[in-house]
């Protein structure tokens, strides 16, 4: 089974981690019954700090929280309240139940303590100051571009001011000169007009 899958059946509680008889019973090949009975004829195994049996509200929590009735058979619906194992009482299952296969996904349940209670000593690095960190140095980057860019587009601004300056004064002269032979007079001969 895989840490993330026993890591998910990990629950809090009462403000302890713990995890459910039937999902351990699910892990361990056992019906939930057999692993109740298991725990009931070894109590004095189970203290409080092992093992609580849930409240109607904190069954209720949970069940509202997850899917944990099927829908089709008998025996779906448990009429118990689930039992909650910490993580000694988990370790403590194993010696009860007593097969290979408890003391294997044991090992397991304990690999997915271990790792829960490491991830919460030293939480993964803040994304959202990671992406924050990313974000201020793009901005960074991208206005350093655009300076760069701004200092080009003055530098070509003042060429097109230039070039339209030059422009302009060609067309002036242009217009002037065109303006000058309107005005002077025709050279050549001039028919005169026939009367009628």
């Amino acid at each position: 089974m895989e840490l993330s899958e026993i890591q998910n059946k990990i629950y809090e509680i009462r403000g302890t981690r713990v995890m459910l008889d039937r999902d351990l019973a699910e892990m361990y090949g056992v019906e939930t019954r057999v692993l109740k009975q298991a725990v009931r004829r070894n109590t004095e195994r189970f203290p409080d700090d092992f093992m609580f049996e849930l409240t109607k509200a904190e069954s209720d929590s949970l069940r509202s929280q997850i899917v944990i009735l099927k829908n089709e058979g008998r025996g779906q619906h448990s009429k118990y309240l689930p039992y909650a194992f910490t993580e000694l009482g988990v370790a403590m299952l194993s010696s009860v139940l007593n097969s290979k296969i408890a003391i294997q996904i044991n090992m397991s349940i304990m690999r997915a303590f271990v790792a829960v209670r490491q991830l919460l000593a030293n939480p993964p690095a803040d994304e959202v100051k990671l992406l924050q960190k990313e974000v201020k140095e793009l901005k960074e980057y991208i206005e350093e571009v655009f300076a760069d860019y701004n200092d080009i587009n003055e530098d070509n601004q003042k060429s097109f001011d230039e070039i339209y300056y030059a422009l302009s004064e060609l067309a002036a002269k242009q217009k002037l000169k065109q303006d000058e032979q309107k005005k002077r007079r025709p050279v050549g001969f001039i028919k005169p007009k026939e009367e009628d």
